[in-house]
């Protein structure tokens, strides 16, 4: 079917093309093809070379036998004693064994048997004296020296033997003798040579073809699963279709693990995005709501009220700051979740920042008891960014102090083990059922969410400090009892001496790094929430004194 240009009308042609399995096979049978081409080629010349010379060598025993019976001649050089000399002349009677052995040892009867070798005798007048059988050479080319020659004549195209025959004590010239060969055998045993080469070739080439085809429908077997969950994918973006998991350890098959890989991003990406609609929809429905009617109230008959219109505008400004806290939470939780650690080479001492934190809420907060069990004799490096951590600690921190209503005391604990650093952080405050331990971590999720609004949180701050260590490899855990407070743990991997060294190392030849998804710049914990919410926070700013959530909400 044909498909017609929107401009021109004219039919546009789908181009044909060549699968991969298709040239593969072709290139592989092309390959073997010019590689059995050049071994049959040298093969071809060298077994052609070696019959070659057992032919020229066969005309020179020819020659040599054939001198050795007639150079004795002397004066008897002629017609019939030539013929006797070079002719078998058995004395035996026909079928005795001993004249059977001695024609069969007759080295000038083996020669003279072939069917392309022909001797021609010439006396000195050269005029013929003897022929073997009838020779294709009209004209010899009579010589002083011994020559063997590869000669063209007419149908005749083979080696010539020429030798001048003198007696035996070289004084006298008796003749000359002439050794063709038509090398019959040598060309029946090229043409079967070339024949057998020929269908070796043909041969290897269909079968590299037929096994190249079949090897690369084998080996890309992935990359048609590949295609086939792109368009899967192409179709339907939320499509669950992933490309196969196989056994084989290679490059493929790392390939289709990488796909995998990014089809589950993007679609973590999807369900993010979805995800941040629904709840900031749902989030700021109460809040808008709340707004609308307020105003509503004032354009009925409120604004003529100054109770009511400080109530309302009151109430407004109330739901506005907490509509501006979500979304900046929302927005740190995004990063959190999209975050990309391109501070790699960043190394932080887990000891100084617990400290400090520590010291921090202390001065904060003057009415809380705060204690702190240092195990830990020396620094200790973990392989995370220092405000990153900070913010985690204020997250968890600020929710022990936010539910921590009764008994006002938090304990803080730094432990190092073989190969991590290990942080708890406990309260001693409501503490959390078995079910909603397990929930903690979700975004919004509040156990009491009439409570958690009173007190200002939105359930966010678990799932940003969740994110944030999980992306630096580390583990952030919970242990609860119902009216009996929580104990929330970090643990991340701890570096050793020589790996800091490395990491310090990459950081100085590296370029200036870029700034941080989020830092957390205050402890305003205890300033005014007026002034905390009143200021934009930066992008990426987690602000200690903004809303947070304990274990009654994530």
């Amino acid at each position: 079917m044909t498909q017609t240009s929107s401009e021109n009308n004219q039919p546009i042609r789908k181009h044909r093309r060549l699968s991969i399995k298709w040239k593969w096979a072709l290139g592989t049978a092309l390959g073997v093809f010019i590689l059995f081409l050049a071994f049959s080629g040298l093969l071809y010349r060298g077994f052609s070379g070696v019959l070659y010379n057992q032919e020229r060598n066969h005309v020179s025993s020819t020659l040599d036998t054939v001198l050795s019976r007639v150079d004795n001649l002397q004066g008897h050089f002629n017609k019939a004693t030539v013929s006797s000399a070079l002719q078998p002349s058995l004395t035996q009677p026909s079928g005795s064994v001993s004249a059977e052995s001695k024609l069969y040892q007759n080295s000038l009867i083996t020669d003279l048997s072939r069917d392309s070798t022909t001797v021609v005798v010439y006396d000195a007048n050269r005029k013929q004296v003897f022929s073997s059988r009838d020779t294709q050479i009209t004209a010899p080319e009579f010589s002083s020296k011994r020559t063997i020659t590869a000669k063209s004549q007419g149908a005749f195209d083979g080696l010539v033997g020429f030798s001048p025959i003198y007696s035996v004590d070289r004084h006298k010239l008796l003749g000359y003798v002439q050794v063709t060969n038509a090398m019959g055998e040598y060309k029946n045993a090229r043409s079967k040579l070339i024949a057998i080469l020929t269908v070796l070739i043909i041969s290897a080439v269909f079968v590299a073809a037929l096994f190249g085809y079949i090897l690369s429908a084998y080996l890309l077997r992935p990359v048609v699963a590949l295609n086939d969950t792109i368009r899967a994918v192409q179709s339907d973006p939320q499509s669950e279709e992933r490309v196969p998991v196989t056994k084989r350890d290679d490059e493929l098959a790392d390939l289709g693990n990488l796909f995998n890989d990014m089809l589950d991003q993007m679609q973590r990406y999807i369900d993010q995005q979805q995800q941040f609609v629904e709840d900031v929809s749902h989030e700021l429905r109460t809040p808008v709501a709340v707004i609308q009617g307020h105003i509503e109230m004032l354009q009925r008959w409120g604004k003529d009220d100054p109770t009511v219109l400080n109530e309302s505008l009151s109430a407004a400004m109330q739901e506005t700051k907490r509509m501006q806290s979500l979304v900046a939470e929302m927005l740190d939780l995004t990063r959190a979740e999209q975050i990309e650690i391109t501070l790699n080479n960043e190394t932080t001492d887990v000891k100084e920042v617990v400290n400090q934190v520590f010291n921090d809420f202390k001065m904060i907060h003057p009415d809380f008891t705060f204690i702190l069990d240092d195990d830990v004799s020396k620094p200790a490096y973990a392989q995370i960014y220092r405000n990153h951590l900070e913010q985690v600690l204020i997250i968890l921190l600020d929710n022990a102090v936010k539910y921590s209503v009764k008994r006002k005391e938090i304990h803080m604990s730094l432990a190092e083990g073989a190969s991590t650093v290990e942080i708890a952080v406990q309260d001693f405050g409501e503490g959390l059922s078995e079910e909603n331990v397990k929930r903690v971590f979700n975004r919004f999720y509040r156990v009491d969410k009439a409570r958690s609004r009173n007190k200002g949180g939105n359930g966010l701050g678990l799932s940003i400090a969740q994110r944030l260590i999980e992306a630096y490899h580390g583990k952030i855990s919970i242990e609860s009892a119902l009216g009996y407070g929580s104990v929330f743990q970090i643990v991340l991997p701890l570096l050793s001496e020589q790996e800091r060294q490395q990491l310090d190392s990459a950081k100085a030849a590296t370029a200036k790094p870029k700034t941080p998804a989020m830092l957390p710049t205050n402890l305003g914990a205890n300033q005014k929430a007026d002034d905390a919410d009143s200021t934009p926070s930066a992008p990426g700013v987690y602000r200690a004194g903004s809303p947070t959530e304990h274990d009654h909400e994530s």
